[in-house]
């Protein structure tokens, strides 16, 4: 296993890796394409040379049981980092609400391996919660929010987010069970919303998460 490193003009991400050396592994998780011409996909070590099926199902058989929503009302910019975020802390599924589409360049090409649902409105996604009993939980700085250093998350609940600079809609905060704030201490009245959609899934990973699983390579 060769690693590539990217050169001026070479247009190999440096954390691809080359053709498979010496003899090659028989179990079908890997792929003969990749094996035979190397995997240059941003994936971790020990999902080099898999089948992209077979990586989507080693990480459905691990997904944390949270769930991250984000508005996107106005095409936020924002949503392809939170997906990018969501598949490195491994949640069960990000719901976009609101208009389908969104800008995918942000990912990183992660939603391949991430699972995305769509709700045309706030009522679809609290339908759709309540359902799955799992209570919705509002991340932003308001009057009367909860510091989130210190709300215990459930472990099953929908992390929701709304667009930049303007928050949660008023129909969120209606079916939220909770409102949490990120603590700030500066000037800016906000911080970014891919920024604070990390800060809230690590807050629930160091609440609920296997904390040696996590820096496995």
């Amino acid at each position: 296993m060769t690693t590539l490193d990217a050169g001026e003009g070479d247009q190999a991400p440096a954390h691809g890796v080359g053709p498979w050396e010496g003899e090659r592994p028989t179990d079908a998780r890997y792929d003969p394409e990749l094996l035979e011409h190397g995997d240059r996909r941003n994936v971790v070590d020990r999902y080099r040379y898999w089948r992209h099926e077979a990586i989507v199902a080693d990480l459905d058989a691990r997904r944390h049981p949270f769930h991250v929503a984000i508005e996107n009302w106005q095409h936020d910019l924002n949503i392809g980092s939170v997906v990018r975020t969501a598949n490195a802390f491994l949640a069960r599924e990000v719901h976009i609400v609101g208009n389908r589409r969104w800008n995918r360049r942000g990912a990183m090409v992660t939603d391949r391996y991430q699972h995305i649902r769509h709700h045309p409105t706030v009522e679809d996604l609290a339908v759709w919660a309540t359902e799955a009993g799992l209570p919705v939980i509002g991340i932003d700085n308001l009057p009367g929010a909860v510091p989130l250093e210190t709300y215990a998350l459930p472990r099953e609940c929908v992390l929701v987010f709304g667009q930049e600079s303007v928050g949660l809609s008023d129909a969120v905060r209606e079916v939220a069970v909770a409102t949490v704030a990120i603590g700030q201490y500066g000037s800016t009245r906000s911080i970014n919303a891919g920024a604070a959609a990390a800060i809230a899934m690590h807050a629930w990973v160091r609440q609920h998460g296997d904390i040696a699983a996590g820096h496995l390579a």
